[in-house]
C-alpha cells in the first residue's frame, strides 16, 4: 500500500482506499464540497467546486481506463476533479497531463499521484480561454473526461476545444450520468463528421440523483 497522500496544508482532507480493477488505491478529497463554495467566484461565473467530489462517473471512467494497455500512450483528462481516472492511466504506464479550473484539484490530483506512486502532468486549464500551453503539450492520444457535461455552457466550450487537440487516430472518452446537455459536446462534434457510440455501465459506487448506470461516449475524429 502507498503511503498516505498529504493534503494542501490550507485544505483538511478524507483519506480513503478506492479499489479500481482489484487495485487499491489511496485518494485524498476535501471533507465536503459545499464548505468550499466561493460566493464571490459563484457571482463572477457561476463557479462551483464539484472538483472535490469523487462521483459515480470518474469510477466507471478510472475502471474503464484501467482495463487498457496504455503503456506509452499520450492522455489528457479534462475537468480531473482530485485525479482518480488521471492517476489509473499513469498506473497503466500512460503519460498523463490532467487538467481542471481550479488550482485546488491540481494540488489534490498531484498529492494523489505521488502518494501511488505515479507521476500526473498538471495545467490550469479553462475550456472557453484555453492556454497556449495545452496545445503545445499534445498531440493526444486520449482525452478522457468524467461528468464533465452537466452544465450546458460546458459541451458547447469544449467540442472546439477537443476538436482542435485531437488529432486523427485520438480517441475521446466521455464519462458521463446522462446528463441532458451532453449532447452540446457529442452533436456538435457529429456534426463535424466525427462517429460516436455509447455504452452503458452499471456501477458499484455511491448512487447519486442520476442513477445507477453511467454512459460511456466514444468519440472519434473524422480520418
Amino acid at each position: 500500500m502507498p503511503p498516505e497522500p498529504s493534503p494542501p496544508a490550507s485544505a483538511p482532507s478524507v483519506i480513503r482506499t478506492v479499489v479500481v480493477a482489484d487495485t487499491p488505491f489511496l485518494v485524498a478529497h476535501p471533507p465536503s464540497a459545499e464548505a468550499l463554495i466561493d460566493e464571490e467566484a459563484y457571482a463572477i461565473d457561476e463557479r462551483l467546486p464539484y472538483w472535490a467530489d469523487l462521483w459515480p462517473s470518474a469510477h466507471v471512467l478510472a475502471a474503464h481506463l484501467a482495463g487498457r494497455d496504455l503503456a506509452g500512450v499520450r492522455v489528457l483528462e479534462l475537468g480531473c476533479g482530485i485525479g482518480l481516472p488521471a492517476v489509473c492511466a499513469a498506473h497503466g504506464g500512460a503519460r498523463v497531463l490532467a487538467t481542471d479550473w481550479y488550482q485546488e484539484a491540481l494540488t489534490f490530483t498531484r498529492r494523489n499521484a505521488e502518494a501511488n506512486g505515479v507521476e500526473v502532468e498538471t495545467l490550469l486549464v479553462d475550456w472557453r480561454r484555453p492556454p497556449a500551453a495545452l496545445a503545445d503539450a499534445g498531440p493526444f492520444d486520449l482525452i478522457v473526461g468524467a461528468d464533465v457535461l452537466y452544465e450546458q455552457r460546458n459541451g458547447v466550450a469544449l467540442a472546439p476545444l477537443v476538436a482542435s487537440l485531437a488529432e486523427p487516430g485520438c480517441e475521446v472518452v466521455i464519462a458521463d450520468p446522462r446528463r441532458p446537455h451532453s449532447g452540446e459536446l457529442t452533436d456538435r462534434l457529429v456534426a463535424r463528421g466525427w462517429d460516436h457510440a455509447t455504452e452503458e455501465v452499471r456501477h458499484g459506487a455511491r448512487v447519486d440523483e442520476s442513477g445507477p448506470v453511467i454512459r460511456l461516449h466514444h468519440l472519434s475524429p473524422p480520418r
